[in-house]
């Protein structure tokens, strides 16, 4: 069994301090002493086993956390508990001898993870097995079970959002502990048994389980499936771009992109962060990365020198420390000096893991984060009429373009074969909020489809849920009720937002 720490009724707050809640108990659980993974596993599922039927019990509210990341309150619960799960951090390989004799990938591809480890855990993990991910969210602190439940992406343009490096998860439910695979087998049964777990093999119900938004269960355990490793060179600079630019981007002329400010190269990875007082005469702050073969000579690079940038929540912390005031220039400003040190084409080569390519950043209070995801082949009929109407609205953020493929999961909000997620990062403030719903209210008049960031501030309601993902919507809560048929065990998991939502 996992040790339970009852730390008595608190308020607590998120990550960002965006979100808070009364608590009845805040509840941390911290690995026992077994002897193996399958037997760590099935302790922590009995342990959380208990804990949720003690909750419904007594009726008392319960969300699962790791790092607390979201901006959104999707993780907060009014007099409930609030339990932990960061110190449930280890991460497993596994033998080729507990593979299922149907299982596609060989045994070094996998690894078996808790669900407080964080993104910067499994990538050490990995990297110490020759292994790498193939893409990631903007940042490294969250816990690796969470950003997959809220569909974290990057801007990894032949990849969807993280959840896509799972397969298979435990959940446990009040009644269940539960192992869910996609109908091609992973692991063999024998060893799931080991792990205290009933075993689910459909492809709806793991669809559904991969991008869960904390309503159909509680995580304790992920299996991920990883990449050989290997390198990116990175190269980051601020560049006026054009409007025949954005038309590339449209079409996916990644390469041709890159040429004009980076390496005549496919780049990997591809970002820009825009000024929308002037996205054209003011200079955009762009990066790329470029994969590289490893090659354990090269050193880790100096702290900042390959990441930063890609979390464009970091860019206004001074700036909003300064002035209430987002004038362009002062914007710009706040852009380019919070930005890390250009390295450029000329420079020398600045090359290190995937690992590498993001940083741990302090917690910015008075934040605001939303984002729209539109279908790619639509940026260029959108871009004036999204960046117009975050002016007109008095919007005040930086304005970044990310660009991935279709995601894995039922709610992924990244849905169309190619997707451009566009971010509104900075200061929590009314013109920030205005700014971002009249964006939503001018692709809802032009008849534009368009999905929300389930982590972050996004206005919606259980029929705009059902709106905007129709039958997936639909089969995921078909998957919700075969996993929890019961509604007093749904009722478990409920706060304000998931009903909100229609998600419980």
């Amino acid at each position: 069994m996992a040790h339970v720490l009852h730390l008595g009724h608190q308020v607590w707050n998120n990550y960002h301090q965006t979100a808070a809640c009364n608590l009845k108990s805040r509840i941390e659980l911290i690995n026992g002493e077994q002897p193996n993974g399958r037997a760590h596993l099935k302790g922590v599922a009995e342990t959380v086993l208990a804990l949720l039927r003690e909750a419904r019990q007594y009726q008392i509210p319960v969300r699962p956390i790791g790092a607390g990341w979201s901006p959104s309150p999707i993780n907060v619960v009014e007099d409930g508990w609030l339990v932990e799960t960061l110190r449930l951090n280890r991460t497993f390989k596994i033998g080729a001898g507990n593979l299922h004799a149907d299982c596609d990938i060989g045994a070094e591809a996998l690894l078996l993870v808790q669900a407080g480890a964080t993104v910067d855990e499994v990538y050490e993990s990995a990297e110490e097995l020759g292994r790498s991910l193939r893409t990631g969210g903007a940042s490294n602190g969250q816990s690796f079970a969470g950003a997959c439940a809220t569909g974290t992406h990057g801007s990894v343009w032949q990849a969807g959002g993280i959840q896509d490096h799972v397969r298979a998860v435990q959940l446990v439910t009040p009644e269940r502990i539960l192992w869910i695979e996609p109908t091609q087998a992973c692991l063999s049964d024998d060893f799931i048994a080991q792990t205290g777990s009933e075993i689910i093999r459909d492809d709806r119900i793991f669809a559904a389980a991969l991008l869960h938004v904390g309503a159909m269960g509680f995580v304790t355990a992920l299996l991920i499936e990883t990449d050989p490793i290997y390198m990116v060179q990175n190269i980051q600079k601020a560049a006026k771009i054009r409007r025949e630019h954005i038309d590339w981007l449209c079409r996916g002329e990644f390469r041709k992109f890159s040429c004009a400010f980076g390496l005549n190269e496919e780049p990997y990875f591809q970002q820009l962060i825009l000024n929308p007082f002037d996205p054209f005469d003011k200079k955009a702050l762009l990066r790329f990365l470029y994969k590289r073969p490893y090659d354990p000579s090269i050193p880790p690079p100096p702290p900042g020198e390959m990441g930063a940038g890609y979390d464009a929540l970091t860019l206004l912390g001074k700036a909003m420390a300064e002035s209430d005031f987002f004038q362009a220039e002062i914007l710009q400003l706040a852009m380019e000096q919070a930005y890390p040190d250009n390295r450029d084409v000329d420079d020398p080569p600045a090359i290190a893991t995937w690992g590498c390519t993001t940083e741990e950043h302090a917690p910015i209070a008075s934040l605001f984060n939303g984002s729209v995801t539109i279908d790619r082949n639509k940026l260029s009929e959108v871009f004036d009429l999204i960046i117009d109407s975050f002016r007109r609205g008095g919007g005040g953020t930086v304005v970044t373009l990310r660009f991935v493929r279709k995601a894995k999961g039922l709610l992924a909000p990244a849905r169309w074969p190619d997707n451009v997620v566009i971010d509104f990062d900075g200061p929590n403030v009314e013109s920030s909020h205005r700014g971002y719903k009249k964006v939503v209210e001018a692709l809802d008049d032009a008849g534009i489809a368009f999905t929300r960031h389930w982590g972050k501030t996004n206005n919606l309601n259980e029929w705009r849920v059902q709106q905007d993902y129709g039958k997936d919507f639909d089969d995921w809560k078909w998957a919700q009720a075969q996993v929890m048929p019961d509604a007093a065990d749904r009722q478990v998991f409920a706060n304000d937002e998931l009903v909100k939502l229609g998600l419980i």
